[in-house]
């Protein structure tokens, strides 16, 4: 039998769900399908997970290198991976537990299976057609009637042509957070952010990592500073770095117990091999099977194309987060989730700034940053100053025993208007906020300058970055 709803979301990941969450506040009769588990890539394959290996990393890293520093002697400090394993997956689950209930709370009705859209049908001659789920316990196809969809299926990681995927030896991150035993070694094609927390963290986990990027800097899209201090301070914990690398695929050899590839350096080729590969060249939405052939929805250059309210080409239809491109961030997808939700309900919603939106790395060390690099500051045609501070010259710092990076600040001379905030040092992802709430607020470094920053706190390089802007820092 048919079921009627106003809103039906396809996909119930990090922008699905928060999206159905906001629907069922307004009080709008909502579904979410998914053929996977909510929470989707964020949750259980991304986000999470690899953020709970990456603290494991850090926790073993410092015991096993610096807790002498601290005074405190651990003896021979070793790595149980299969514990390391399970606390992830304690919580994965807590939080999958979590969102169930959400769904519980909100009335929300869950499809576990695939939606495709089926256009206008005799079920529903409306325009909002009719979405079928194909159930994954192989019962008779459900048969939703929307007034809306919302198309949130997400994306899936990449490869480069010709370098095929086996799961064991050449890997994406899917696999790499399933292995049970680490390597010795490791080969990472793709310098972006994933691959850097990669790198950093199967470094601190003692594995032998090389990394090879297409661009002449790892993390090209961030701030050239904050790219040369993270190339610097990993290539001193002993990672290996070949830029400005084009992989040759074809060369691409597996042997067992080996992995072996060439690439273009300057003209020359240079062979790599390692025990394993993990290929992180980006990500590719999925559009396949959810019945978009059925739609007049336009698909450019592999994702969805919408307008600032994140409608398709057909009004009823929605799309919102990785399917779309953009960035591709689980905060962006939530908050455009709410966005497409608050259209459909008749509110006044605003266009999405993505200039604001913070972005972080969550490597050791960390990066972050919002708004515009120095170059693209200048390509933009901005008449720029910058104030820099190190974490040397931050007590709290110190006391961590991690005083490595910087804050870098870009200001537009003209209007004194903040254009970015580029961080590179201890706990810089808890830090970013501020530099995002004060792009939002559309501060001036004076204002940042003039907020009272307790001390000692890590937060006090914002403070100390902003007085710089104008050659006022105090402990410099």
């Amino acid at each position: 039998m048919a079921q009627n709803y106003d809103i039906v979301i396809l996909g119930g990941g990090t922008g699905g769900y928060v999206a159905a969450i906001r629907a069922a506040q307004l009080g709008l009769k909502t579904a979410i399908v998914e053929k996977g588990n909510l929470g989707g890539t964020c949750l259980h394959k991304g986000c999470i997970p690899s953020k709970a290996l990456l603290r494991s990393a850090e926790v073993y890293a410092t015991t096993k290198n610096h807790a002498a520093d601290f005074g405190v002697n651990t003896g021979e400090v070793t790595l149980d991976f299969s514990r390391v394993q399970a606390r992830k997956e304690s919580i994965v689950s807590q939080l999958h537990q979590g969102v169930q209930g959400l769904m519980k709370k909100g009335k929300i009705d869950v499809f576990e299976g695939t939606g495709r859209m089926l256009g206008p049908s005799i079920f529903s001659p409306s325009p909002g057609g009719t979405v079928s789920v194909e159930m994954n316990n192989g019962e008779e196809n459900e048969m939703l009637i929307p007034k809306n969809v919302i198309i949130a299926t997400g994306s899936r990681p990449r490869s480069l042509p010709g370098l095929t995927i086996d799961g064991t030896q050449v890997m994406t991150s899917d696999e790499a957070l399933l292995m049970t035993e680490l390597p010795k070694s490791i080969l990472i094609v793709g310098g972006g952010v994933i691959g850097i927390e990669w790198a950093s963290m199967l470094n601190d986990f003692g594995v032998d990592v090389t990394v090879i990027e297409y661009a002449d800097r790892i993390i090209p899209t961030e701030d050239a500073d904050v790219s040369k201090e993270m190339q610097k301070l990993l290539a001193k914990k002993g990672i290996t770095f070949a830029t400005s690398a084009k992989v040759l695929s074809e060369t691409l050899e597996t042997s067992d117990g080996s992995v072996t590839i060439s690439a273009k350096l300057k003209g020359e080729t240079k062979t790599f091999t390692a025990e394993k590969m993990l290929v992180s060249v980006g990500r590719q939405a999925n559009v396949e099977n959810i019945g978009i052939e059925n739609t007049d929805i336009l698909v450019d250059k592999g994702f969805v194309h919408v307008k600032d309210t994140f409608q398709t080409k057909e009004s009823h239809i929605y799309a919102i987060g990785d399917v779309i491109g953009g960035l591709q961030l689980a905060h962006v997808a939530s908050h455009e989730g709410i966005t497409a939700v608050e259209h459909i309900a008749g509110q006044k919603t605003h266009a999405i700034d993505y200039n604001l939106v913070s972005r972080c790395i969550y490597s050791n060390p960390e990066a972050a940053s919002v708004g515009i690099t120095q170059q693209q500051a200048k390509d933009q045609g901005f008449d720029v100053k910058v104030g820099k501070f190190s974490f040397k010259a931050i007590g709290k710092a110190l006391v961590y025993g991690e005083s490595d990076g910087f804050v870098k600040i870009i200001a537009d001379k003209k209007t004194n208007d903040i254009l970015g905030v580029h961080m590179i040092g201890p706990h810089v992802t808890d830090m970013i906020s501020e530099a995002g709430l004060a792009m939002v607020l559309d501060a001036t470094p004076w204002e940042i300058a003039n907020t009272i920053h307790p001390h000692p706190t890590l937060s006090e390089v914002m403070g100390e970055a902003a007085l710089a802007v104008e050659g006022k820092a105090i402990h410099m």
